[in-house]
């Protein structure tokens, strides 16, 4: 099934356990300057761990002007305009990895402990099992045990952990750890049935 058929409940309105209603939908272009100002309320610890650096704006807009869903999608978590949550689905449209899709996931420092990053997290789960990915991978470095917990407590398992095998952006050696989760991919979804 095609990301644009995936995407067609969305904006939609999410409720976490925790009583926060948020909406949900995809990034859009005009969304760089709520998303860099989401970045940068990020704990400077948090950062560290982040691939990119997320607190350059001109890093966040290109992001936002060049959006390829099928590769790269964020799904956001908005409180009015506000941004508050992303969860993102990155994925391989050819090659070994094809069938395996990545995601990372991040909430507002004020939303958090609300459930917002599961419900996200959970949100992206659905979109790849309709997409016909059969996996699911989340990277961690090893002391990130909440996150990991989070992924943990919707399915996902350690698959391997490396030593001493990534560096954050201090150049401080961190265990590299990858959860995965082996998605139940509905027939109907995936253009079978």
């Amino acid at each position: 099934m095609a990301i644009e058929t995936a995407l067609e409940r969305f904006p939609k309105k999410i409720t976490t356990n925790g009583g926060l209603t948020a909406t949900c939908r995809p990034l859009k272009p005009g969304d760089h300057a709520a998303f860099h100002e989401f970045f940068t309320a990020l704990p400077a610890e948090e950062l560290l761990h982040i691939k990119h650096r997320v607190t350059d704006h001109d890093v966040v807009k290109q992001w936002c002007e060049h959006i390829d869903l099928g590769h790269n999608l964020p799904l956001v978590a908005l409180d009015g305009a506000k941004i508050v949550g992303v969860c993102t689905l990155h994925q391989n449209l050819g090659g070994w990895k094809r069938h395996i899709g990545r995601i990372s996931s991040h909430a507002h420092p004020q939303y958090r402990g609300k459930g917002l990053g599961y419900k996200l997290v959970e949100q992206v789960i659905d979109i790849a099992r309709q997409c016909g990915l059969q996996r699911l991978e989340a990277e961690f470095m090893g002391h990130q045990t909440q996150a990991m917990k989070l992924c943990a407590h919707l399915g996902f398992a350690e698959l391997y952990r490396l030593e001493d095998y990534v560096k954050d952006m201090q150049a401080i050696e961190h265990d590299y750890v990858v959860m995965g989760l082996e998605l139940i991919t509905d027939e109907e979804y995936a253009g079978m049935g």
